[in-house]
């Protein structure tokens, strides 16, 4: 005879739980493996909670340092900006040897002439020593002498520079003067250099000293004035 089959429900009680846990054939019993892995995971969520906690620290650490470092970079570039010194500019404007074009004229030589010299800065003055001038024809020194004695030039000011150079300023032998009227029906180049010790000042505080040159390539025509081409010309200016 066949019987049925019937499903039977087993649940566990409070005793029964007892039992396993105390039952020498359940080797560690079920309960405490159910609690080892237990205090594994929580072991293991709390290591990955002080690893975020780290890292996010870290994190912000680096960002607050890099974001302090661009601010005190873009800072000194503009203090860079505002401080940084521009050279002096130097242009000429009047240049003339009114003797060149006379046939006797080694006698009575005299050059004139008249330039600017301009602090384009807006806060930075500028310190001059004695401002010497040397004019050249072919490399050979024709004239020479001091201009102007030490000053203080102020930001954003213009100094005029003009004056005539004649007698013993005057370093032309007759050999020199006989070429410069041989081109007398020609075009006659010149150079002339300004020299000075310089200094900037800012506020309180004063660079240190650079040797300037501001050289003016000129040339006059048969009558001994400037070319209109070089009126007004700005010449270059640089430190040694």
């Amino acid at each position: 005879m066949i019987t049925p089959h019937h499903q039977i429900h087993i649940r566990d009680t409070p005793n029964d739980r007892f039992n396993l846990t105390n039952d020498p054939f359940n080797h560690g019993g079920l309960t405490s493996g159910y609690q080892v892995r237990g205090d594994h995971n929580s072991k293991y969520n709390r290591h990955n909670v002080q690893e975020s906690l780290t890292t996010r620290i870290s994190k912000l650490i680096c960002a607050v340092f890099l974001c302090i470092l661009f601010t005190l970079g873009l800072v000194t570039f503009i203090l860079w900006l505002s401080l940084r010194p521009h050279r002096p500019r130097f242009h000429i404007h009047e240049f003339s040897i009114p003797s060149l074009a006379e046939t006797y004229g080694f006698s009575s030589a005299h050059i004139t002439f008249n330039m600017t010299a301009r602090n384009p800065n807006i806060n930075i003055g500028i310190y001059y020593d004695t401002i010497n001038l040397t004019l050249y024809f072919k490399d050979q020194t024709i004239a020479k002498t001091p201009l102007l004695f030490p000053f203080y030039q102020s930001p954003k000011n213009t100094a005029i520079i003009y004056g005539t150079l004649l007698g013993s300023e005057l370093k032309i032998s007759t050999a020199q003067w006989k070429q410069l009227a041989a081109r007398k029906h020609g075009d006659v180049a010149f150079r002339l250099d300004v020299t000075s010790l310089i200094r900037f000042k800012v506020s309180t505080w004063d660079s240190r000293i650079h040797k300037m040159h501001a050289n003016c390539e000129i040339v006059v025509g048969p009558n001994g004035m400037i070319l209109p081409s070089d009126k007004d010309k700005k010449c270059p200016v640089y430190f040694t």
